[in-house]
């Protein structure tokens, strides 16, 4: 890249008052501060084409996640879900760029969808698990008003942030695995390779082609490998379905096709559709820890990736600051709020605008090129109905290896911090729960440091944290113990 490294703006030029720039730059120039970080009007709009081509994934892995039935049995059909990926991308992305001014793109997290169909919707109704994402979302930027993110992640021990991040990285992976078909359950064990303990049939051949097509480009450094292997799953999987004559019960589910016109009017069914309340069910205890789940999916990665992004991007010093930080945090936290209004589930920053910084994108305007595509996908929710899910399942697994790289940052050789990030990150897939996970890497941290004496080192926030989790282990036998159940 021969971009200038540029310092951190000052306070002033992050909120639009800088020093008067000098004449003949245009407003879009002027607003966006493009030539004050060294970049180009033309640099930021192919920085913005190359970051959506990088994540357009997720309008075919959202509604994939979404697809769970809720409480009541009811689930989310397929066109609204896209759409409302698609709207929640669109809204935050714009709201990225325009506010926070910087190259950053926001998407459905998949780590929270993948909280939302295990761990919500399982106790209460698809209206109800978008109030929590409402409600996690105002949690987040509480937080950030108040200055207590910073504080909570300086708080919590940077083993068990990792640990969280490969976590969900597996479970995120097991999804992937289980609605591929590639891993099921049986009678051989809890779960067993394929549906009957073999693997069988084209659905799952078509998924390890595509699984094993994305980590060769991906070995190869080929930008987009994740969109290229998605479309060279979904073409093989359209021809061999018209010349093989498969059929929805071949593909257990809908066959790869397009019904009709490529464009049709967006599906806004899910919008607004947000309950709060109705809760009693499930107790005050289990709403709490369900928010608290989500607030932990979408908490950890944001800051660490919005200012890795803007290092690489050269806006972020040596102690993390950098220009809009504080906006680009707030912006984060309310894609929790606004991904549960529009029904898509809370949106987050995605990693993939580095690639998009790797093209030359210094600034916002980049972040708007991208939000003004995903509102366009608005009007082609029919194209994801030639990705089968089996296809678009490969790209989670690929997701979940991606997040296990922060296994290189952790001292496996210290049992007191490999124990803890063991439990973490085993116990997410085995119980199919982060909080579980969180749970058990918590007091296992705390355990272990206070049988080595240090327990001051804890410190009070963990210590609160560590009751928290003994308390939600231990509700329903002490209920069950009292006769409350």
């Amino acid at each position: 890249m021969t971009q200038q490294s540029t310092a951190p703006q000052t306070a002033a030029e992050d909120a639009g008052e800088g020093s008067r720039p000098p004449a003949g730059r245009s407003w879009l120039d002027r607003y966006f501060h493009i030539s004050d970080r060294g970049s180009t009007i033309p640099r930021e709009v192919r920085g913005g084409i190359t970051t959506f081509m990088a994540m357009c994934y997720i309008l075919l892995l959202n509604p994939l996640i979404l697809s769970t039935p809720d409480v009541d049995k009811h689930t989310l059909g397929h066109a609204g879900v896209v759409t409302a990926t698609a709207l929640g991308a669109a809204v935050c992305t714009l709201l990225m760029g325009f506010v926070g001014k910087v190259p950053l793109a926001l998407a459905a997290g998949l780590n929270v969808s993948a909280a939302l169909t295990t761990q919500v919707v399982p106790h209460m109704t698809w209206p109800q698990a978008m109030g929590m994402c409402v409600l996690y979302g105002v949690v987040i930027m509480l937080l950030v008003v108040t200055g207590l993110r910073e504080m909570i992640m300086n708080a919590i021990p940077l083993a068990l942030k990792h640990a969280i991040t490969m976590g969900i990285g597996m479970f995120v992976a097991l999804l992937g695995l289980v609605k591929a078909g590639f891993v099921g359950k049986g009678e051989g064990g809890p779960v067993t390779l394929g549906l009957t303990g073999n693997l069988s049939g084209w659905p799952v051949l078509f998924f390890c082609v595509t699984l094993i097509l994305i980590f060769m480009l991906q070995a190869r450094r080929v930008p987009g490998a994740i969109l290229i292997g998605i479309v060279a799953g979904s073409v093989l999987s359209i021809v061999a379905t018209e010349a093989g004559g498969l059929t929805d019960k071949d593909w257990q589910g809908a066959a790869p096709a397009l019904h009709g016109s490529a464009v049709s009017a967006p599906d806004f069914g899910l919008f607004g559709h947000v309950e709060f309340g109705g809760w009693g069910s499930i107790g005050a205890l289990s709403v709490g820890m369900i928010v608290f789940t989500l607030v932990l999916a979408g908490f950890f990665d944001a800051m660490a990736t919005i200012i890795g992004v803007g290092t690489e991007a050269k806006l972020a010093d040596d102690k993390g600051r950098m220009p809009g930080l504080s906006k680009a945090l707030f912006v984060d936290g309310a894609g929790g709020a606004i991904g549960g209004v529009t029904g898509g589930s809370g949106q987050t920053v995605f990693i993939e605008s580095a690639s998009g910084v790797g093209e030359g994108a210094r600034t916002g305007l980049s972040a708007v090129v991208t939000g003004l595509f995903f509102a366009a996908c608005l009007f082609f929710t029919p194209l994801t109905q030639l990705v089968p899910a089996q296809v678009a399942s490969a790209a989670l697994v690929v997701i979940g290896s991606m997040m296990m790289s922060a296994a290189a940052h952790v001292d496996w050789s210290d049992r007191a911090t490999s124990i803890p990030v063991f439990l973490t990150v085993a116990l997410m897939p085995f119980t199919y729960q982060i909080t579980a996970g969180v749970g058990a890497g918590v007091i296992a941290y705390t355990a272990i440091k206070t049988a080595q004496g240090k327990w001051r080192e804890v410190g009070g926030f963990m210590w609160v944290l560590t009751l928290v989790f003994v308390v939600y282990f231990s509700l329903h036998p002490i209920e069950n113990w009292l006769g409350v159940r």
